[in-house]
């Protein structure tokens, strides 16, 4: 395995809490930031915008991913437009449809001309991969968010589905694909091993980043010591 100052890989985290998201951006290694209205509400945000200024006003030199809330198509395109004009490193995320499974392409497309830099996001197919390369302007930047991470919980082997995007996004050189969702701190390795550009990384799978590279025979004495100390700590005896 290689070490993590070797990756060509761009690590995003994603969160929505402000502190985390400070911590995570002043490490080099940390090349953008993503949340999403989910994420906020387990935050415990109340005020969107506000929340979202505030961030930017201290995180200007990375890429942040904020999401419109709409599900109209013109609802979507009025908050587009305010939350691209938050900042200039802003990238607003559009999902692949809305909740009526109506498809978001000709909204994307009607961004992408206006040069608002787009991260579509909850993709999951290699169909809808196709229908965003044919809409995306490649004269803006913008992010094509695959949930490798849904992929697999549903079972299926989410590397060949990334390899393919990749290979289906090369037509747009600002377009950048984005291995979303990652379960474990392999993903990291995994997404960079193909090429794929960026992967967004939660809290719980940073943290383990101190572990690579970490003797495996030292990893197991350590797991037998906590399995010998919970077992004492419990009171537990036969």
């Amino acid at each position: 395995m290689i070490s993590l100052n070797q990756l060509k890989v761009k690590i995003f985290a994603d969160g929505a809490d402000k502190a985390h998201m400070l911590d995570m951006y002043a490490k080099p290694y940390i090349r953008g930031l993503t949340t999403n209205p989910t994420l906020m509400r387990k935050a415990g945000i109340a005020d969107y915008r506000a929340f979202a200024k505030d961030v930017l006003g201290e995180i200007r030199d990375k890429p942040v991913c904020f999401e419109v809330l709409a599900d109209d198509f013109a609802g979507m395109e009025r908050q587009a437009h305010e939350i691209a004009a938050w900042a200039d490193n802003v990238y607003v995320k559009i999902p692949i449809t809305n909740t009526r499974r109506q498809a978001c392409g000709a909204l994307i497309r009607r961004l992408a001309d206006a040069r608002v830099k787009i991260n579509v996001t909850a993709v999951m197919t290699l169909g809808q991969v196709r229908d965003i390369a044919a809409v995306l302007n490649p004269s803006t930047r913008s992010y094509v968010s695959v949930f490798a991470g849904r992929i697999a919980d549903t079972g299926v082997d989410p590397l060949p589905v990334m390899a393919e995007a990749l290979a289906i996004l090369e037509v747009n050189p600002n377009a950048e694909l984005i291995w979303a969702s990652s379960r474990e701190l392999i993903n990291i390795f995994q997404a960079d091993a193909i090429g794929c550009p960026v992967i967004t990384v939660t809290r719980d799978v940073l943290n383990k980043l101190s572990l690579v590279g970490y003797d495996l025979d030292e990893y197991s004495l350590d797991t037998v010591k906590m399995f010998h100390d919970d077992a004492r700590s419990a009171g537990f005896s036969l």
